[in-house]
């Protein structure tokens, strides 16, 4: 395997600068170079990005599958998810037509789906799956396209340099038994980092400092809940929804809205990853003894009222959130701009701002993602130009996303796939300072093709959305004209200001965010286990004391073994 691999990195690494032909037939999966992606022998060739954002002389009819929001609102009246801004967008500059054979709501019901297409065989063109065990069900059942050697051609020299930051990582991920085999999903490092997401405005109307420890959190919420700001149904803390998770697990390591995860890192657990031991050992991170403690505090907090009562039964996380009876909840940079809209649409005064939350030492623990949780796979029967398409509608997501009227949700574009340098934000974060400041000028940023795809279309726009003083960002300085922007810019501005700003003190990767062997047939009992005792436990239905039972009956139906894989994978 990591012969395959090394060799597999080698060939992608060649880039845009190869562009010879290999001999190929349809049912190999090894496709011949083109010159266009309607080859002509009387054309002259293309390549690099010439070829990669190259327009089909007829009209290319791509299928998916596609998952929706049902909460979101920003289609226009007569838009419908294969007819909108974005899907004209590819018919008119590309000539690629977005067929929406289905769709499913995000969260379960979404995964149901995907879970019922891969066991039935017939795949749209293509769909973009959540999960990685997905991804590699698909392939060990011969269901996908090996695209090894038409996204060497075909990635735009923009994508190219993404995936080579992330130093072989991404290509791994998406690749099974030495062949790649899905587009995967590079997003910034800072979205595995969880924060504290806290009404600054409730504080200071009750005098309170902002809180620094769980026990501070505690204090704040109850705070919140006896002086009612949120209204009689003031909510303390939110919660993870029925689609959204108590924590990141090494599959799914980011993103987790609502989630307990800055808890657990104050208590320096990591549950649902797998822990180097520094002894040559691994374990697996729920079933540690601070993983046991954390879950009697939350227990607890939910005795006390202090965690929103329908904690783990909700529709959606957002909706206490959104509708202001809430001044505390946890998740990544973006929860508190992107994921949060309607609470400022709500209340303009909601001034939600984003901290660390520390152990009783002071010590920041955070865990680490890996570099993308979702991958666009390719169903092995899509004709050749289809599978060029969808390489097209990729790199042009990655260049254009800056251009787009973001008033109309980016979720909407078909087959979107998030791929973004590690330190995207960082970055911005601190070039968009610049710019308000006067120390750079936005046409700095004017670089085609840049790594930092948004900088420059950010920093255009920056001086509209937020106004003076600099130095203490509150929902005051931003001006919420054009909403789209004014998401992005908060994200950025507030909720990447501890990542960028605040060293960590504990970085904690997994050992492995990938399936063993065994997992592959024993994973979904022992996760079922796992999630309904974590539950059970927090909503007082089961006591501390199962939480022994759970380690117990973990290890003897298949927990032994596969830590035992892991421990073999962290030798290598």
């Amino acid at each position: 395997m990591k012969r395959n691999m090394a060799m597999l990195l080698a060939v992608v690494m060649l880039g845009l600068s190869l562009t010879a032909c290999t001999s190929s037939n349809d049912s190999s999966n090894n496709l011949k170079a083109s010159s266009s992606p309607d080859s002509n022998s009387e054309s002259p060739a293309l390549s690099g990005d010439d070829l990669a954002f190259s327009k089909f002389p007829k009209p290319v009819d791509v299928h998916i599958g596609m998952v929706v929001d049902p909460t979101d609102k920003t289609l226009p009246e007569g838009d419908s998810v294969s007819n909108n801004q974005y899907t004209r967008y590819l018919k008119e500059k590309y000539n690629i037509n977005v067929i929406v054979d289905w769709t499913a709501a995000t969260g379960n019901d979404f995964k149901q789906k995907v879970s019922l297409t891969i066991a039935s065989g017939k795949l749209p063109d293509g769909m973009v799956v959540d999960d990685r065990s997905f991804m590699t069900k698909a392939a060990s059942s011969g269901l996908l396209y090996d695209i090894t050697d038409i996204f060497q051609q075909y990635q735009s020299s923009q994508v190219k340099d993404i995936m080579a930051s992330t130093e072989g990582r991404a290509l791994e991920n998406a690749s099974y038994e030495g062949k790649m085999v899905a587009l995967p999903n590079i997003t910034v490092d800072t979205d595995g980092v969880h924060v504290l997401w806290i009404r600054k405005d409730w504080l200071d109307k009750l005098q309170l400092p902002v809180p620094k420890t769980v026990s501070d959190v505690e204090k704040a919420a109850k705070a919140f809940i006896d002086n009612k700001l949120g209204g009689d149904k003031t909510i303390g803390i939110a919660g993870p929804s029925k689609n959204t998770f108590p924590y990141s697990t090494f599959l799914v390591s980011s993103n987790n809205m609502g989630g307990f995860d800055p808890i657990f890192g104050a208590m320096d657990a990591y549950p649902g990853y797998w822990l180097d031991n520094g002894d040559g050992s691994v374990s697996y991170g729920t079933t540690s003894d601070n993983t046991k403690k954390t879950l009697a505090l939350l227990a607890d907090w939910y005795k006390k009222g202090l965690i929103d009562p329908e904690v783990g039964t909700r529709d959606n996380v957002g909706d206490p959130i959104n509708a202001n009876q809430t001044g505390i909840f946890f998740g990544p940079w973006w929860n508190g701009g992107y994921g949060n809209g309607d609470s400022f649409k709500n209340d303009p005064t909601a001034n939600w701002q984003a901290y660390p939350v520390y152990s009783d030492d002071n010590k920041w623990n955070v865990h680490m993602k890996t570099t993308g949780s979702t991958y666009t796979i390719i169903s092995k029967n899509a004709k050749p130009d289809v599978v060029k398409a969808i390489m097209i509608m990729n790199n042009a997501l990655v260049r254009d996303e800056a251009t787009f009227d973001l008033s109309v949700a980016v979720g909407w574009y078909p087959l979107r796939n998030v791929m973004a340098a590690a330190n995207e934000t960082e970055y911005e974060y601190v070039e968009l300072l610049k710019v308000l400041k006067g120390e750079t000028d936005p046409e700095d940023y004017n670089k085609p093709n840049s790594l930092y795809k948004l900088m420059y279309a950010d920093a255009k726009k920056v001086k509209d959305v937020i106004k003076p003083p600099y130095d203490d960002l509150n929902v005051s300085n931003f001006n919420t004209a054009n909403f789209g922007d004014f998401q992005r810019l908060y994200s950025i501005m507030i909720g990447d200001r501890p990542f960028t700003t605040i060293p960590i003190d504990k970085k904690v990767f997994s050992v492995t965010y990938n399936q063993t062997p065994t997992m592959e047939t024993k994973w979904a009992n022992l996760k079922k286990m796992e999630d309904e005792t974590v539950m059970k436990i927090i909503l007082g239905q089961a006591s501390i004391d199962s939480f022994d039972k759970f380690v117990k009956d973990w290890k003897a139906q298949g927990g032994d073994e596969i830590t035992a894989e892991v421990a073999e994978l962290l030798k290598k």
